[in-house]
C-alpha cells in the first residue's frame, strides 16, 4: 500500500527557505507572490493490508521521525 506524507512548518513558524523562494521569484519578475511556505513530501510503500492500519503506522513514523511535531504539521494520504 502506498502512503504520501506532506510535512509543512506550522503557521507562525519562520520559514527562511520559503522567504528566499519568494524573494527570488520577485527578482525574476513574479511580483504578485505575497508569501511562500516550503515543505517536503515523503512517499512510502507500506506492507499494511488495510488503510486504517497503514495510516496508524505512518502516523507513528511521523511522530517518531518524519516530522518535528514541535514546529511542523503533517498530512497523510493513503492510496
Amino acid at each position: 500500500m502506498k502512503a504520501r506524507v506532506h510535512v509543512m512548518l506550522k503557521d507562525g513558524v519562520l520559514d527562511p527557505q520559503g522567504e528566499a523562494v519568494r524573494h527570488a521569484l520577485g527578482a525574476l519578475g513574479f511580483d504578485g507572490v505575497g508569501g511562500v511556505r516550503q515543505g517536503k513530501v515523503i512517499d512510502l510503500e507500506i506492507a499494511a493490508t488495510d488503510a486504517a492500519a497503514a495510516e496508524a503506522e505512518v502516523r507513528a513514523m511521523c511522530e517518531k521521525l518524519l516530522a518535528n511535531t514541535v514546529i511542523e504539521r503533517y498530512d497523510i494520504e493513503i492510496g
